[in-house]
């Protein structure tokens, strides 16, 4: 299978794992799988250092979001809570998941940041929702919460796919010597 369709499924596998991990109350099983999905991710990179350096940068911008949707009170979570003030451990590791796909299944995207401003502010609130949805999270005002998010994660993924950019563990640099 190639790589590309076996990172969006791994993708797939790992946000229900944190998902439904958080609505049954063992808030620890997504962030397990999605640390299995990260050895495999870093086993198949040709440079996983840089791999890691994308994936802490965007575990830091992304628990940095999701704090600040805490701390204003969008966003409620009951399970895996550090503290009142931090996002959940598995939604930490929600975007350590989502970093595997920057260079490989969302590499199409990482030279169109106009699409990825588009496409985050779309496909970032439906995520939340369904998330909300299936029980992991509750947005005490769904369309406040939902407008919050799609200009926020408008502004995210063109970040992320510039740092993708910068951290790509997944592409051989074109030597100058010749």
């Amino acid at each position: 299978m190639p790589l590309i369709i076996t990172n969006f499924i791994l993708f797939q596998v790992g946000w229900f794992a944190c998902i439904w991990g958080a609505r049954l109350d063992i808030a620890w099983l997504g962030p397990i799988i999605v640390l299995a999905i990260l050895i495999f991710h870093l086993s198949m990179a040709i440079n996983p250092l840089k791999e890691m350096q994308l994936i802490f940068l965007t575990l830091l911008v992304g628990g940095l979001w999701d704090s600040f949707m805490v701390i204003s009170g969008w966003l409620v979570y009951d399970t895996g809570m550090f503290s009142n003030h931090f996002a959940p451990y598995w939604i930490l590791s929600m975007w350590v998941l989502f970093a595997t796909t920057f260079n490989v299944s969302l590499r199409w995207m990482k030279q169109r940041l106009i699409l990825a401003a588009l496409l985050g502010g779309t496909a970032g609130p439906l995520a939340y929702y369904a998330g909300s949805q299936l029980g992991a999270a509750t947005m005490p005002d769904v369309l406040i919460t939902s407008l919050v998010i799609a200009l926020g994660w408008s502004l995210l993924m063109p970040l992320l796919m510039w740092l993708s950019n910068r951290f790509d563990g997944f592409h051989e640099p074109v030597s100058s010597d010749a």
